[in-house]
């Protein structure tokens, strides 16, 4: 189903499943995301992303809260908790945890994800993290 598919994606996106990704992820897949400094397209910009992430942040916990699909979309609603033990960005680790809340937003196209509009809380995330102050 889209709801699963959705699930599965944070799974394969956490473990960089590359097979998954492939099968799941189109190839004209754009992630609409202004806050990166690349552009994330189809199943290659996914695991470009997840390098990138996964290298800033360890201990990874994409933690599910909720799941609404409705025609095409699948909204989910989930925490995003970690370890801040990587650089990020110009940012070097600080071994902070945080927990913050991310919405994303997909679409799906011929059984496949086609789109995909993230919200993540950055500022909760770069207070947690001590890049701002709190």
């Amino acid at each position: 189903t889209m709801k699963q598919r959705a699930r599965d994606y944070f799974k394969a996106f956490a473990t960089q499943d590359k097979a998954w990704l492939e099968a799941n992820v189109a190839p004209t897949y754009i992630r609409q995301d202004t806050t990166l400094p690349f552009e994330v397209k189809g199943p290659e910009g996914v695991l470009m992303l997840g390098d990138v992430l996964l290298g800033a942040f360890s201990e990874v916990e994409l933690d599910i809260q909720e799941v609404v699909a409705e025609r095409d979309k699948v909204l989910v609603h989930l925490r995003f908790r970690g370890v801040h033990s990587g650089p990020f960005g110009d940012y070097a680790a600080t071994g902070k945890r945080f927990d913050v809340m991310v919405l994303d937003l997909f679409r799906m196209e011929d059984g496949k994800i086609a789109e995909q509009w993230p919200a993540i809380d950055n500022l909760g995330l770069q207070q947690q993290i001590g890049m701002l102050p709190s």
